[in-house]
């Protein structure tokens, strides 16, 4: 089993906190996780616990005992209610830990009932530093505490790293060794999961419909949301579209990542991008199966810089400094795939998926230090093996290995 960042999180906010609630996909270690912690244990998959807690909310939620966990408390969001009469008659820290593979908190009515009872804390697939047995490695506190002077890249060969883009971060899908088993892990994952938790968290009168938007969306990662083109493509109406947008984030399959702004530009493209959540899943809509696949795909950089959004996402929910993470593009085309800003700190990062590095792969993050009045480090991620510095007198820049997530 792997030791999760998360745990630690989870133990303090369980300290300080009467409900703590547990989200992320389906299928990440969540109820591995809360397993682990020995406490009574309740799941909303079966039928017969669902149904009395439906039946009469109150009473069940005040005959468990406690401390408990609640699993895919968004099967009956009605508990919620008696949750609150219970934090509110017995207030405990650590009496509730809530877990749901669809973000109960974006129901208003949710908001409502737990307002200052509930710490909400996200839980991602497995990043590679828990993979590699390292979770408590985080680079995003390491970058701000330390610098890029700070991180420590093991040495890996392309052939690793894109077997790593490949397979993603679900537990199970790292014991499956063949591509056709692979495929239908992630065809069971979208027809059941997928499907499920859609159902759970809004109407959805056309199931085919969906999943055609879901499989359309996908070869978008890394591209700006555009709802009209996207209702257009899958023959649906422009408010439909959203809704299925929408749904797919409440479920954690997408993220819409929003675009800096400053005032160092008035001409930003205002749009946010799209990423798929995990880079394994976004092979296997592709239609990747093999490293071999993934090299000669046209989607090869889009692919991998999904990848290394969802390790910075990972990073960035887990770490102490919690910064805000955007993208950067301007309407006379200088983008900047991510930045990561806290406070007047700023780490502008480009990803490539080359071998070695020219000064011109800088350009963009060049120009947005000239214009910035913040202190911009520039990072250019790349499949080579070592830290390289690209400074001038004013600036930092560093080609920097994709194998630091390692």
């Amino acid at each position: 089993m792997f030791k999760r960042s998360v745990e630690s999180i989870l133990q303090e906010a369980l300290h300080i906190s009467p409900a703590v609630l547990l989200t992320g996909a389906r299928q990440i270690g969540k109820s591995t996780l809360c397993l682990s912690l020995k406490r009574e244990y309740r799941v909303f998959d079966d039928l017969t616990q669902r149904e009395a807690a439906k039946n009469d909310p109150q009473g069940y939620i005040a005959s468990l005992p406690k401390p408990v966990t609640i699993d895919e408390i968004q099967k009956v969001p009605e508990v919620l209610d008696g949750i609150k009469l219970d934090i509110d008659n017995h207030r405990v820290n650590g009496n509730f830990l809530l877990t749901g593979s669809a973000n109960v908190l974006d129901m208003k009515k949710a908001k409502e009932t737990l307002a200052g009872r509930i710490i909400e804390i996200p839980m991602y697939p497995l990043s590679q530093k828990e993979i590699h047995h390292k979770p408590a490695e985080n680079i995003i506190d390491i970058l701000f505490t330390e610098g890029v002077e700070g991180l420590r890249c093991d040495k890996k060969s392309v052939t690793e790293l894109l077997e790593a883009v490949l397979k993603g971060g679900y537990p199970e899908i790292l014991k499956i060794d063949t591509p056709r088993g692979r495929s239908l892990w992630f065809n069971a994952y979208i027809s059941t999961y997928v499907e499920r938790d859609i159902r759970d968290v809004g109407e959805l009168r056309d199931i085919s419909a969906f999943i055609r938007f879901y499989n359309i969306i996908a070869p978008r990662s890394c591209g700006l949301v555009n709802k009209s083109d996207l209702a257009n493509e899958a023959n649906l109406s422009e408010a439909t579209a959203s809704n299925y947008l929408s749904m797919l984030e409440m479920i954690y399959q997408i993220a819409l990542l929003k675009p800096y702004v400053s005032n160092i530009s008035k001409r930003f493209i205002k749009s946010p991008k799209l990423f798929m959540t995990d880079s394994g899943l976004f092979c296997h809509l592709l239609g990747i199966a093999s490293v071999d696949d993934l090299m000669q795909s046209k989607h090869k950089g889009d692919i991998i810089e999904t990848f290394v959004y969802s390790e910075l996402a990972k990073h960035i929910g887990y770490s102490q400094t919690q910064p805000s993470m955007y993208h950067y593009r301007t309407n006379d085309k200088k983008e900047i795939d991510f930045i990561i800003e806290k406070s007047d700190a700023i780490f502008a990062i480009e990803v490539k998926s080359s071998l070695s590095i020219k000064k011109e792969a800088f350009k963009h993050i060049e120009d947005f230090q000239k214009k910035s009045d913040k202190r911009v480090v520039g990072i250019v991620l790349y499949a080579g093996s070592d830290i390289v510095p690209f400074c001038d007198g004013n600036h930092k820049r560093f080609a920097v290995p994709l194998s630091l997530f390692f």
